[in-house]
């Protein structure tokens, strides 16, 4: 028992003695308390050390074991968001495979269609013509790589062909290539399209309709270039496209479609001011102003029209056409779209603007009263140009005046400016203003006669308008006139 009590000692001793080196770096000292711990530590034989390193086994034992579960949990945890991850990522993998794939299967096959496409065999090339056309029909990748791969020149090609559907498919494929591509409508012009297109439709072995349809979409699609207005319009395509419209069979469904992409063809042409000369050579201003009643087009007729207006030839080929400005005029009246009705004011205000003639057929015509509703009901910019056109009647009235002060010369031509101040309405040299006094009361009692009869007509076609406004009755139409009339006007043309 001693020798168990002084080994334990020793080894406690040797141990404290250990420990306080380490951390006080050799210089060991025993406190009291500490020795008599060793000390009981000893008697005990190691029984209280046993016993204590037990207790902390266990604990030690019982957190590892806690612990141990902890990371059990987190690592499943852990796991299970890794396969979650996993699964996402994979999909994603997945489909950008399939993507990829697919997107290498589909180049491949464009590249097997454009060899067929230059291929020999005719019933391969239009087999690849029809692919061209439904893989381009709407996705706007295909429409670039088959372009850049060199689908175009052989399918322009292709319309020499003497095969019906051949001409048909690659005519389609052209067409579906252009759409909103204006690298590919460029490169279909600059080959030599347009004019291999009225060679075909000009072939006496061409009288399917189908092939008629199909170059007046591609005329459509191909003349929303700019730079490729010219070239058409200068092909002859013009022409063609009025004897469609003259031809049209207005009972068929397709035919509708037909007229509609003429038209629109017809106005993007005539946008381009070189083209108006080849336009005036045909009957289409003829045509456009008997069309114009017609509910389905009358927009887009309009439309062509103001384009033609804009050009000295074309306002003399308007003027030239019998009734036109009586048509025009009835415009104003029947017509409930405001797209219309500002067309027609603008056509009609330009026309008023260059030519005294018109004016009087205008006035003749009972435009004024329609101006008047015109500038009340219309949209903001079709009351300015009613604005404008009445602000003219106002100053070839007061140039007759002036005329009559002036010793009664009536020979002369008058033409007067839109952009002519009011001062210019009354002679200002030597009592012009007394001359117009006098003029007002030297009139004849007829002439009296007469002023009340136009009032009144006036004022009974304001109350029209007005009750068709749904304005208050006790309107006063005399100086919303006045107020019309004597606004100055701007020397910007057109609005």
């Amino acid at each position: 028992m001693a020798k168990c009590h002084r080994s334990n000692v020793d080894s406690i001793v040797l141990h404290h003695r250990h420990h306080a080196k380490n951390t006080t770096a050799g210089n060991f000292r025993f406190s009291a308390s500490s020795f008599r711990r060793i000390i009981f530590d000893a008697l005990s034989c190691g029984g209280a050390s046993r016993h204590h390193r037990h207790y902390h086994r266990e604990e030690e034992i019982s957190s590892v074991a806690s612990t141990a579960t902890v990371k059990e949990l987190r690592g499943e945890v852990q796991e299970e968001k890794t396969e979650k991850l996993l699964d996402l990522l994979n999909i994603q993998v997945h489909e950008t495979n399939a993507e990829s794939k697919k997107k290498e299967e589909t180049l491949t096959e464009m590249k097997h269609v454009v060899k067929d496409l230059r291929g020999e065999d005719s019933t391969k090339r239009r087999i690849a013509a029809a692919r061209v056309r439904s893989l381009t029909k709407e996705d706007s990748e295909a429409r670039g790589s088959l372009a850049m791969l060199g689908a175009i020149s052989p399918l322009v090609g292709m319309l020499d062909s003497e095969d019906l559907h051949s001409q048909i498919d690659s005519l389609y494929a052209l067409l579906n290539l252009g759409i909103a591509n204006d690298a590919n409508k460029a490169a279909i012009v600059k080959i030599g399209a347009v004019h291999k297109m009225l060679k075909l439709i000009e072939s006496p072995c061409v009288v399917d309709s189908s092939v008629s349809e199909a170059i007046v979409a591609n005329f459509l699609g191909l003349s929303a270039l700019d730079s490729n207005k010219p070239i058409i319009g200068s092909s002859g395509a013009i022409p063609f496209l009025v004897r469609i419209l003259k031809n049209l069979d207005n009972s068929s469904k397709s035919s509708s479609q037909v007229k509609q992409d003429a038209l629109r063809a017809l106005y993007n042409l005539s946008i381009n001011q070189t083209n108006i000369s080849f336009v005036l050579e045909t009957d289409l201003v003829v045509f456009l102003i008997n069309s114009i009643e017609d509910m389905e087009v009358s927009e887009r007729v309009l439309s062509i029209l103001s384009n033609l207006v804009s050009s000295p030839e074309g306002r003399k080929a308007i003027s030239a056409v019998k009734d036109a400005i009586t048509v025009l005029v009835d415009v104003l009246n029947w017509t409930d779209s405001p797209e219309c009705q500002e067309k027609a004011s603008y056509i009609l205000m330009i026309m008023a603007h260059k030519a005294y003639a018109d004016r009087q057929a205008m006035i003749e015509a009972g435009i004024v009263s329609s101006l008047l509703e015109l500038t009340l009901v219309g949209t903001a910019l079709a009351q300015k140009r009613a604005s404008r056109i009445l602000q003219c009647f106002r100053l070839d009235k007061g140039k007759q005046v002036s005329r009559s002060c002036d010793g009664g010369n009536l020979g002369l031509t008058v033409s007067a400016p839109i952009c002519a101040s009011s001062s210019s309405l009354v002679k200002t040299d030597g009592g012009g203003k007394e001359c117009l006094m006098e003029e007002v009361n030297m009139m004849s009692d007829e002439k009296k006669a007469v002023k009340q009869l136009v009032q009144q007509s006036l004022q009974n076609n304001m109350m029209k308008i007005v009750k068709r406004a749904n304005l208050r009755q006790d309107f006063v139409p005399s100086e919303r006139f006045a107020s019309l009339t004597s606004s100055s006007t701007s020397k910007s043309l057109p609005f």
